[in-house]
């Protein structure tokens, strides 16, 4: 299939697990892990500490080699020395720069290691990509962390390869950066698949069509995000300011209870076959309205942090 109608094809499959087990000695670090995922979307590997996750995405990236199981990516296998080439960026977690390399020079080596054909040209639109082209001559051992992470990520990015694998891109970086770098993976979506290893749930549920979530190394769940976080009849709005009566949204047509949570969160649960959640929301929110309650978000169904607690 070619790569124009692999991008018209949605459903495409980019990324296909098959029971990926790992062994390190007598401990099983990964066990009989299996999803997919499609073409032009972006995906989180979530998990706690220990859940198999680094070592999924490591062998997802070619770094480890399974015990046993396949990966296939776009028609290769990352266990296969430079099957990859070419079709994969990646962004370690820790990835570190020789110090003393002039930014732009040092790309453009990298590129060239990649058989880029214009290694320069592709380390400068990266640099451009990641709002760093005027770090170009400046030596690597100069940056700030947010400097690194972002000219690591531009490493990943050159050459536009259709599958890019990004761990932990935001760990670390003041809260400005770390909003750059997620307009990056947005903008990142639909003309590539991009896989997103965090612990920033909020990230996560912001950024990712899907994810699969790890736990003791076994999957417990992979579904779309949607899937994942609006399974339950019930919505929540987070309330900034003002009193609630949680008396009248129970009286609201289909509500069948009304709480409030912690952070000042009122979780409403309803009855789906009596109304609509369009309807419920938008009668609760008017509600709220008209006793002057100030608000600054309503979401469907649990917070990805609460299902990932919930199912971990």
């Amino acid at each position: 299939m070619s790569a124009a109608n692999r991008s018209a094809d949605k459903s495409a499959v980019a990324i296909e697990i098959k029971n990926l087990t790992k062994h390190f000695g007598a401990k099983t670090a990964v066990n009989d892990v299996s999803f997919n995922v499609e073409e032009g979307h972006c995906y989180g590997l979530i998990g706690p500490n220990g859940a198999g996750k680094t070592t999924t995405f490591s062998m997802m990236c070619g770094f480890l080699i399974p015990s046993a199981g396949s990966i296939n990516i776009l028609g290769a296998s990352p266990a296969e020395s430079g099957a990859l080439k070419g079709k994969v960026g990646v962004l370690p977690q820790d990835a570190v720069l020789p110090p003393l390399w002039p930014v732009g020079e040092l790309l453009s080596y990298y590129g060239e290691l990649s058989g880029l054909a214009d290694a320069e040209k592709e380390a400068r639109a990266a640099l451009e990509k990641v709002q760093l082209s005027e770090t170009w001559g400046v030596q690597a051992g100069a940056l700030s962390h947010g400097m690194h992470k972002r000219v690591s990520m531009a490493q990943a990015l050159m050459g536009s390869p259709p599958v890019i694998f990004l761990d932990e891109p935001t760990a670390g970086l003041d809260p400005k950066i770390a909003a750059q770098v997620r307009n990056v993976i947005r903008e990142l979506k639909g003309k590539h698949t991009v896989v997103v290893s965090s612990h920033n749930l909020q990230e996560l549920e912001e950024l990712c069509d899907a994810s699969a979530i790890l736990d003791k190394g076994k999957l417990v769940s992979a579904t779309s995000m949607a899937e994942l976080t609006g399974t339950t009849a019930e919505f929540r709005v987070q309330i900034a300011k003002g009193e609630i009566s949680v008396s009248e949204v129970r009286a609201l047509t289909g509500a069948k209870d009304a709480r409030m949570e912690a952070n000042n969160v009122l979780c409403v649960t309803y009855d789906g076959t009596i109304v609509s959640v369009e309807q419920i929301i938008t009668d609760t929110v008017a509600l709220l309205a008209s006793r002057k309650v100030l608000l600054t978000g309503v979401w469907r169904g649990k917070r990805l942090e609460e299902k990932v607690l919930q199912l971990t």
